[in-house]
């Protein structure tokens, strides 16, 4: 099975990384804007540095979003067999969104067949 970064869908790992990106552009612009406060005519040039470093992050978390976005729209519907709600899964693996259990559509890497399940 493919070893993912944190536990939980890929699909909500894409959205984690668009919200990070978004929360650092935001707080890189407001630490910019600290330093017209604190070092004043020289600070206006430490702002408008970060405020643009600031964009360029929500600007990739826009991306990272729209991708994420774009995933979610052809991904494989399915429904979950420990806890019967409908998941999306991207690739061969992945787990689902709401249990984290591993999903698999590939017969070489599942755990149980169906066949084993039935008898």
């Amino acid at each position: 099975m493919k070893k993912f970064f944190f536990k939980s869908a890929k699909i909500n790992e894409f959205r984690l990384w668009g919200l990070v990106f978004t929360l650092v552009g935001m707080g890189v612009m407001i630490l910019g804007t600290a330093g017209i406060v604190f070092w004043g005519s020289a600070g206006k040039i430490i702002a408008a540095i970060f405020m643009v470093i600031g964009m360029i992050s929500l600007l990739v978390s826009v991306a990272v979003y729209f991708w994420a976005g774009m995933m979610s729209t052809s991904a494989t519907m399915l429904q979950c067999p420990e806890c019967s709600r409908p998941t999306k899964m991207l690739g061969k693996t992945d787990r689902c969104m709401y249990c984290k259990t591993m999903l698999t559509l590939d017969p070489d890497q599942a755990t149980h067949s169906p066949s084993e399940q039935q008898a």
